[in-house]
Formats: structure tokens, C-alpha cells, sequence
């Protein structure tokens, strides 16, 4: 039976670690695709990972390439490349150059890799997701930007390291851009099926809150030079093996609406049905009216950055 390829677009801190994280889990071939000037530091990356497989038993390939050409036939292309964030520097900050790159890789997955699902994670994300979409032509349900996903995970791991309990029984749910507006769904955290407000105060539900928003610029703040790398690619990693698998997962993710939560021709990050279509659907739910202010001002966040990309 043929193996299902997955093509890594962006061979950085990312990069290499969805990499790994697809051998590991056995999804498919890896192909990791970079810049000729980085074929060196991403060949190596390939022969690292082509060497531990022996200690797990992972029975998959793992190449590098600077040719495009090679990306074909992919069954996933999941993107990373860009110019990552510095300290002082916002995701907008990033717009201009980023527009410019991911057109480049649009092109390029639309010559050679025509019915892949994508999963984009360059920043800024709602953006540069939306860019990727209007270049390549794909239908919606195959273009999928990573976002909620992440944000989701970084909830659940401060809610977890606030009450001491197992991540494995916490679910929660972010909503909206990937930035600084993004909306956590308090009142849909639980905690052991147990809503998290009822066992943890609104000062300090407001704080978690606070501190989600804001979870990407904390790292980034922490090293100096770079973002967030491990949580990210696990996150993407999510979403290529429901797709992969079939599986269905309901997964917060950069979809494009078409008036689902009153959001028209807009990614935004929303609860989708990822499965072997890709975006099979996107799940609504009556939001509080505080809820829809709060999306309502992302959506003019994602609008105001979107409008800059000029596409």
C-alpha cells in the first residue's frame, strides 16, 4: 500500500519538529522543502531523523529538498515558511514579507501538489492563509490555517497548571484571529465535564484569559530571538493526522466562513470537522452577545490586515 506523502514547507525550528513528530506518529513519507541557501541545514535535519528511527521503529522515509518538484504528489503540505517574530515586532509587523513568500509556495504547491490539503502556519496567520487561498485557487475545504488549535492547547495547559489537574480532562475552545483579540470561550471550558468557572474565580479566569491572548508574545519574549516551535508543530501535526485518518476531530482552526457566525469570506478561527474532505464542516453555536462583541472585534482585526495584503 503506498504511503501517504507529507511536504514541510519552511525547514526552521517548526519545521524540523513536524518532521519528527510525523515520523514518530508514522502519517507518511517526509519531504522537508526550504530555500537552496538552507538545503544543507535541512538535509541535515532529514539524516538526523532518518537515523533515531531505528530506536522507535518508525517505518517511514525522510528527505530534503531545495526543488519544488519535489513536493509532488503530496497529500498534506503543511507551511511554515517566513520570517519569524522578534521582540518588539507584532504578527503585522511580518505582513509585507510574508505575503511576498507565501505567494512564491502558492504557486509552487499549485504546480506540483494540486490536491493536498494545506495547513498554513506563517504569521500573520489569518492573513497569510487567506493569501495562500487566493493564489493557489484551492477550494476552502482544503486550505485550513493553524491557529485555534494552538491557542486551544495553550488554554488547556494554563487551566491545568492553575488547578493541578490532568490535562486529559480539560477541553476548551478559542475562537477567532490568531493575534491579541482572540476569544477564549470561558463558559465552555470544563474541567472533568465540570465548567472551569466553577472552580476557578472570575479574577482568575480573566487572568488565564489575558495571558492565552498574549501566549505566543510570551515566548517570544523568553527567547530573545524566535517563537514558539514545539506547540506549534504538534498542533499542525493534530490536524494533518485527522485528515490523514479520517478521524473527524473537531478542531478550532482559521476555516473560511461563509456567514457561519455571521463572518463572510473570511478565515477566522472557528470549530471545524477536519477528515479525509479536509474541512468537512464548520460547527455554530449561539454566542453570548459579550462573545460577539469580542468576535466582532477580531473580525475587524483580521479585515484591517487582510485588506493590507492588497489580494
Amino acid at each position: 500500500m503506498k504511503r501517504n506523502k507529507i511536504g514541510l514547507i519552511g525547514g526552521g525550528q517548526i519545521g524540523g519538529n513536524l518532521a519528527l513528530l510525523a515520523a514518530q506518529k508514522e502519517l507518511g513519507d517526509v519531504m522537508l522543502y526550504d530555500i537552496p541557501n538552507a538545503e544543507g541545514m535541512i538535509k541535515g535535519k532529514a539524516l538526523d531523523i532518518t537515523q533515531l528511527r531505528s530506536h522507535g521503529g518508525y517505518d517511514v522515509n525522510v528527505s530534503a529538498s531545495s526543488d519544488p518538484a519535489d513536493l509532488a504528489d503530496s497529500d498534506v503540505i503543511i507551511i511554515t515558511a517566513g520570517v519569524p517574530r522578534k521582540p518588539g515586532m507584532d504578527r503585522e509587523d511580518l505582513l509585507s514579507i510574508n505575503v511576498k513568500i507565501i505567494s512564491d509556495v502558492a504557486e509552487n504547491v499549485k504546480k506540483y501538489a494540486p490536491n493536498a490539503f494545506v495547513i498554513v502556519l506563517s504569521n500573520p496567520l489569518d492573513a497569510i492563509v487567506y493569501a495562500f487561498y487566493k493564489v493557489s485557487g484551492f477550494d476552502k475545504s482544503k486550505v485550513v490555517g493553524m491557529a485555534g488549535a494552538l491557542d486551544s492547547a495553550r488554554f488547556n495547559a494554563f487551566l491545568s497548571m492553575e488547578t493541578g489537574y490532568s490535562l486529559q480532562d480539560i477541553n476548551c475552545m478559542v475562537l477567532g484571529g490568531h493575534g491579541d483579540t482572540m476569544v477564549p470561550i470561558t463558559r465552555l471550558a470544563t474541567i472533568g465535564g465540570v465548567p472551569a468557572q466553577e472552580i476557578i474565580s472570575k479574577d482568575r479566569l480573566d487572568q488565564i484569559v489575558e495571558r492565552v491572548r498574549f501566549g505566543g508574545g510570551e515566548i517570544v519574549k523568553l527567547f530573545g530571538n524566535g517563537s514558539a516551535y514545539y506547540a506549534p508543530a504538534s498542533s499542525a501535526i493534530e490536524m494533518a493526522e485527522s485528515f490523514l485518518k479520517d478521524k473527524k476531530r473537531v478542531i478550532p482552526s482559521a476555516a473560511l466562513c461563509s456567514g457561519e457566525f455571521g463572518v463572510d469570506g473570511y478565515f477566522i478561527g472557528v470549530p471545524t470537522v477536519i477528515g479525509k474532505d479536509g474541512i468537512e464542516k464548520i460547527i455554530e453555536f449561539d454566542l453570548l452577545d459579550s462573545e460577539r462583541e469580542e468576535l466582532n472585534k477580531t473580525l475587524d482585526a483580521v479585515k484591517k490586515t487582510v485588506a493590507e495584503t492588497k489580494l
